[in-house]
């Protein structure tokens, strides 16, 4: 759990990272207006204390051949703590399975999947996530296109909350 107070400095960094993970710590560190070195050292206090849990490339799925996206919403025959985390551990042993979540509600998770092609998501839909354990049944939608997929956070709120008086 994050235990360091972000300042001002800290959020520019890590909304300049969360938009451009690959800048250089010499162009990350003009950017937000301080040298090289503490800005390095800044980011290396926002990786251990959790803020910063990764470096991603955002690649593109259909150029990759991966047509089909679709989310799959599922609801479990039993709830328990351990019935929860064993579904969760399937899910995250599922390839096709790029986001899991447990949901509050009529629906206990909902998988963001992808798939080069609707029979490699049909085989895994009929084959394993509604034949795994626990399912009692699953509903899925067929993305037709994304209007938005930004990862992360808005900084511009926090920031217009901080603003507010207390």
């Amino acid at each position: 759990m994050p235990r360091h107070v972000l300042d001002q400095i800290d959020r520019q960094i890590l909304a300049e990272l969360q938009g451009n993970g690959r800048m250089t710590n010499v162009e990350l560190a003009r950017r937000v207006g301080i040298s090289a070195p503490p800005c390095l050292r800044r980011v290396r206090a926002l990786e251990e204390t959790g803020y910063i849990d990764g470096y991603h490339a955002h690649v593109n799925a259909r150029a990759l051949g991966f047509e089909v996206q679709v989310f799959a919403m599922v609801s479990l025959q039993r709830q328990a703590e351990a019935d929860l985390a064993a579904f969760e551990d399937r899910a995250r042993s599922w390839p096709l399975v790029r986001e899991c979540h447990m949901l509050n509600g009529e629906i206990d998770f909902i998988l963001k999947c992808v798939a080069p092609d609707l029979s490699t998501f049909q085989s895994f839909l009929t084959g394993e996530l509604t034949a795994a354990e626990n399912v009692a049944s699953v509903k899925t939608s067929l993305v037709i296109r994304a209007a938005k997929d930004v990862p992360g956070v808005p900084f511009e709120v926090m920031e217009e909350r901080l603003k507010q008086p207390a």
